[in-house]
């Protein structure tokens, strides 16, 4: 049976991987949140709720990043993926 020190040096490992992994995703030129949260809150949504946003970089290059509403009306960046475009009939 391990010890009470091993187990809570991994469930401190545990939550620090956590927190790192939660806390690694940035906002881009682009996502809402990028030069901080907006100024309007909103107010109508429930709280922990999710949304999309889809948008373009500088680049050309389609993203859409997923929030949620914190408790405290802020956004949190849940998640981001970069959208590949197909284009047909390209080399006829």
């Amino acid at each position: 049976m391990p010890s009470l020190k091993t187990v809570a040096a991994i469930a401190i490992a545990f939550a620090l991987t956590g927190c790192t992994a939660a806390a690694a995703l940035e906002p881009i030129p682009g996502s809402i949140i990028y030069k901080g949260q907006p100024r309007t809150k909103l107010t109508k949504a429930p709280i922990g709720s999710t949304f999309d946003h889809r948008f373009r970089d500088r680049f050309g290059d389609e993203y859409m990043e997923v929030y949620r509403i914190a408790p405290d009306r802020s956004l949190e960046l849940l998640s981001r993926r970069r959208i590949d475009i197909v284009e047909f009939g390209l080399g006829r």
